[in-house]
């Protein structure tokens, strides 16, 4: 399975590392830590050097209860930074994290490759249309509501099932406007409960039978800090070894805080199934 990112071809058969680059205040592990340019372009450097594939640039926290945050300033976030990354890192493969088509449209125009939506469309019914006319990949994430509401919305009548119905018939829709390359995430805390999230995970590889890449972004989230009753800056080895599973389960991409120790995971995964 590739994708094809503004003309690079990457293949997702071999697992790929995608780091996060928060520009937010407020997101629940590392916000506000790049506050400054040099801060930021240290931080890419390094991803890229550690052995990051993409770099997902987000300006909006999704994280449970987030403050709302309007269009504008979400551009004010993102876009400075993503015109500073490409000019100094022009081969890097960027990734914006946004349900606003507006916000899509104005970074794929500055030159990110692919469109990373938590809501697959749902909070902005253009966005799939601004996808199909760019003819870039596209991430679609399982969620209900918004970031405001999404934990009041956790009941299901059968989660596995629920969720792949929501991604064939997500599927459908893209592919009815001509977006070819489509990646599938569960969405690990996303109006789900913290069984669910353990749930989801144990029958990861059920999301196979939809034929696209599957990304999983579950870096030091609630569902292993809560459990192990830590912080989420002690959540690095819950990480890793969830990280595992989800390889062992058929994981294509990593979206990751910590490029280093999931490229090393990754590397070692692919030792247990005979990469020798």
């Amino acid at each position: 399975m590739t994708l094809n990112c503004n003309g690079k071809l990457i293949d997702t058969s071999t697992p790929k590392v995608m780091g996060i680059l928060n520009l937010t205040p407020n997101s629940f592990y590392d916000g506000g830590k790049y506050a400054t340019e040099n801060l930021i372009l240290n931080q890419v450097e390094k991803m890229l050097l550690e052995g990051a594939t993409f770099i997902d640039v987000g300006g909006y926290s999704s994280k449970p209860n987030a403050e709302f945050v309007p269009e504008i300033e979400e551009l004010n976030r993102v876009l400075p930074v993503i015109k500073a990354i490409l000019k100094h890192f022009p081969e890097a493969i960027l990734s914006i994290d946004t349900f606003r088509s507006e916000v899509a449209k104005q970074c794929l125009d500055v030159g990110v490759a692919l469109v990373n939506d938590i809501s697959a469309g749902n909070l902005d019914d253009k966005m799939l249309e601004i996808v199909a006319q760019y003819n870039v990949p596209y991430c679609m994430m399982h969620t209900k509501g918004t970031p405001q509401t999404m934990m009041q919305q956790t009941n299901y009548d059968d989660l596995v099932k629920d969720i792949l119905f929501y991604f064939s018939e997500k599927l459908q829709q893209a592919r009815s406007l001509g977006i070819n390359d489509c990646m599938v995430d569960v969405g690990f805390g996303f109006a789900k409960t913290t069984e669910q999230n353990f749930e989801l995970l144990h029958k990861l590889d059920l999301f196979k039978t939809l034929q696209v890449p599957l990304l999983v972004g579950i870096s030091r989230k609630s569902m292993i800090y809560k459990t192990l009753q830590i912080t989420p800056a002690e959540a690095l080895n819950g990480t890793t070894v969830l990280h595992t599973i989800a390889l062992q389960k058929g994981a294509n991409i990593l979206r990751v805080h910590e490029v280093k120790e999931a490229v090393e995971t990754i590397k070692l995964v692919l030792k247990t199934k005979g990469d020798f």
